[in-house]
């Protein structure tokens, strides 16, 4: 079984997109991520991993020039960029993180529009976004401090000090900044000093430079194949000019780059649901029991078509989302995106290993893993039940 994309009648360019990527993700994404699940942390990120043929035939697709695209307007181009992260979900969410994390870097230097960063910062290095510290979790998230009551605005765990014509970093970051481990260039978010304002700031970091250390990989329940893991700064020195933000401007890229994120994460997010559905489906009408399969049985028909649903409207709600927030961005509702899809995921992943029963707790089938790897997401860039109070404020 295998659903449509969107539901509605897609572009040339969009049934394109769809194609190439659905091949990736079945042919390349699913079982490379099978295989990195089951190794150590230390193994998948070795020199002679198959993680880096999964990078390495990501970019032979070129899908990341659609973002490039000055011929499409902003729906169009945001309509690409929710099927890529669906399709990718579809395929390993751990892997489709790791690939749109490691962009993070190029974007922030786009965004800040100097042609020596946009140089410097390009999409041939892995990149990672270096927002979580070992004391600063999701209330990163809550830049405004309403969520908790609490003034967010203190000193971090990493701060960068401006120092003439340098900006000079002291620090870590936590055992969850995704890619953490093998990025050669970081968007860092950190506390910042300049001697006299104090605030948080915006970055883009080169990780190849003096001072610059890694802890070890994560071991974790879920989406192993996405390194995460710690980053410690000694004392590096960065160019005055690599600072794309500071403290007036942070809350405005920070809320930008949230919005963004959180829209992917539920394209991502319906496209693990609906692995989980197809996968229930295509079990359901190959087990029998009962004389039948167990796809004709009231109880199993009743439980897919719920899942079917919840689905359908995770999938709905996050295209309207998406759409709307390309040219009319709103926290609240990319919020609502991936509050519903990774909640949806989760249920709907628990409600497949029911309908597999047994067989679904074996690392033969594929729904052990898509739990796991759905399980993760309820906290990732930002925990549900605190991004909900987040979302709750402005409305």
């Amino acid at each position: 079984m295998t659903t449509e994309i969107f539901n509605e009648v897609l572009s040339e360019t969009e049934t394109a997109v769809r194609d190439s990527l659905r091949r990736f993700a079945e042919d390349v994404m699913r079982p490379i991520g099978k295989e990195l699940d089951v190794m150590s942390p230390d193994d998948v990120i070795a020199k002679n991993s198959i993680l880096w043929d999964a990078h390495k035939q990501y970019a032979g697709l070129g899908i990341n020039m659609f973002a490039q695209d000055d011929s499409m307007n902003p729906v169009e181009s945001a309509r690409i960029a929710a099927l890529t992260s669906e399709m990718l979900g579809w395929g390993d969410t751990g892997l489709a993180i790791s690939l749109g994390v490691s962009g993070m870097p190029v974007s922030l230097a786009q965004m800040s529009g100097n042609p020596a960063l946009i140089e410097k910062f390009a999409l041939d290095k892995v990149g990672c976004w270096a927002i979580t510290e070992p004391n600063h979790g999701s209330d990163l998230v809550d830049f405004a401090g309403k969520a908790d009551g609490i003034d967010n605005v203190q000193k971090g765990d990493c701060v960068a000090r401006k120092d003439g014509d340098n900006i000079v970093i002291q620090g870590q970051k936590s055992s969850w900044v995704s890619n953490g481990t093998i990025a050669e260039m970081a968007a860092l978010y950190c506390s910042y000093d300049d001697g006299g304002i104090k605030g948080n700031g915006v970055f883009l970091v080169p990780l190849d430079v003096d001072g610059v250390s890694k802890g070890k990989p994560t071991n974790k329940v879920g989406q192993r194949p996405l390194n995460q893991g710690e980053i410690f700064f000694d004392d590096v020195v960065i160019p005055a000019d690599h600072m794309v933000a500071g403290p007036d401007q942070y809350n405005a890229v920070l809320e930008m780059v949230l919005t963004g994120a959180n829209g992917s994460m539920g394209s991502l997010f319906c496209g693990l649901a609906r692995a989980a559905l197809e996968h229930a489906v295509d079990y359901a009408k190959e087990r029998k029991q009962g004389g039948k399969p167990i796809i004709e049985h009231q109880a199993v028909k009743t439980r897919l078509f719920e899942m079917f649903r919840k689905v359908e409207a995770a999938r709905s709600l996050n295209l309207k989302v998406v759409a709307h927030n390309a040219v009319n961005p709103k926290l609240e509702l990319a919020i609502a995106s991936k509050v519903t899809s990774t909640q949806t995921a989760m249920e709907v992943a628990t409600a497949a290993l029911s309908i597999y029963g047994g067989a679904g707790i074996t690392r033969e089938n594929p729904i052990e893993k898509l739990m796991r790897d759905a399980s993760v997401s309820v906290i990732e860039d930002g925990e549900n039940t605190l991004l909900g109070l987040i979302a709750a404020d402005r409305l």
